[in-house]
């Protein structure tokens, strides 16, 4: 990465009795996508907050556009975020909504209502400009706070949660709009999501957080395919854990004993005999065939949950292990899956990751 525009630099937060954001280093490149995700209370959004200025980091520095922010207030920064409760002003119209910025900056009437009325044709709300705010669906709602983040022309859109209130197909549409005015303006998003839905379709790189600290960073598909510990692993939900004892190594590969039986696990480094270690395969790498299946792993169904085209089956070995497996449903059906039946897992050994940081 090139100097970047946004840099957390041990980044630190305490509030009293609670370690929010536990010396962090990040680094945002201009006009990037990243997705800040992580469990409730893992200090996502406080890092959002510290970018704004909203709230003073106990320690460390954020830099943007390679200046320091130190002690520089949240109206000074040019960091606009648009909140999941919108934050819009019932007693505004929409189109003082969206000037309300530019209100604050000191510019006149005229250009104000010009910016506004111009941000609201950009959002597909022209004809809504004189309204109340009462007067919106969510959807409009949404895009007023989003034409009122962008008015001032920032370098830097924060966006914390701005979907979650919004139904499935709204959300849907809004991401699309999102990924649109991303590509258009070309400046820096920084978006704080629970949904793996939105950060894989949205950014270019994810951030996943846990107990204030950073756990990983990469693009979406390197995080799901090669998390780094135990807790990337099942926060990206649709992974299986095996944890064994190292019997051997060869070629590039280990022989792990587990309790299910010995497995091959790619290695991209040494791992000593009798040392532990864990491997994912991910719930979509699995194949499913009758029961006894020469080479198998013997499982009964426990359970299968439909989304969409695909299911999620819950398979279960004697032993009491979970799997969690996904099929098309044309699968499902030719394979007659019910709680109960009997039912074999396989996996090819390339399909295995090796966790690099086994806890």
């Amino acid at each position: 990465m090139s100097a970047p525009f946004v840099a957390l630099e041990g980044l630190d937060k305490r509030f009293p009795g609670h370690h929010a954001v536990r010396g962090i280093d990040l680094q945002i490149a201009a006009g990037e996508f990243v997705a800040i995700m992580g469990p409730s209370g893992c200090g996502k959004s406080t890092t959002l907050r510290l970018i704004a200025g909203l709230d003073e980091p106990t320690g460390g520095d954020i830099r943007i556009g390679g200046r320091s922010m130190r002690g520089i207030p949240a109206f000074q920064r040019d960091t606009p975020m648009v909140w999941q409760s919108l934050a819009l002003f019932p007693f505004l119209t929409v189109a003082e909504n969206v000037a309300f910025p530019l209100r604050m900056k000191k510019v006149g009437a005229a250009e104000r209502r010009r910016r506004a009325l111009e941000w609201l044709d950009r959002m597909g709300l022209a004809g809504m400009a004189d309204r109340d705010i009462a007067q919106l669906s969510g959807g409009q709602r949404q895009r007023v706070a989003i034409a009122r983040a962008l008015v001032t022309q920032p370098s830097i859109l924060l966006l914390d949660e701005p979907l979650s209130a919004l139904d499935a197909h709204l959300r849907v549409r809004m991401q699309t709009e999102l990924s649109r005015l991303h590509k258009q303006l070309g400046i820096t998003f920084v978006y704080v999501t629970h949904a793996q839905s939105e950060a894989f379709a949205l950014a270019d790189r994810i951030v996943i957080m846990s107990d204030g600290a950073i756990q990983q960073v990469g693009r979406p598909q390197d995080v799901y395919r090669e998390p780094v510990n135990a807790f990337v692993a099942e926060f990206m939900g649709m992974n299986n854990i095996l944890r064994g004892t190292v019997r051997g190594a060869s070629a590039g590969r280990l022989a792990l004993e587990t309790p299910l039986g010995s497995f091959d696990v790619p290695t991209r480094k040494t791992h000593p005999v009798d040392s532990k270690a864990a491997f994912v395969i991910a719930a979509d790498r699995i194949a499913l065939a009758a029961a006894g299946t020469y080479g198998g792993l013997d499982a009964t169904v426990i359970g299968l949950e439909f989304v969409g085209s695909t299911q999620t089956v819950f398979v279960e070995t004697a032993s009491g292990h979970e799997f969690r497996i996904q099929k098309q449903q044309h699968e499902i059906e030719a394979l007659d899956l019910a709680p109960g039946r009997q039912i074999s897992l396989s996996w090819e050994p390339r399909h295995a990751w090796l966790l690099p940081d086994f806890r």
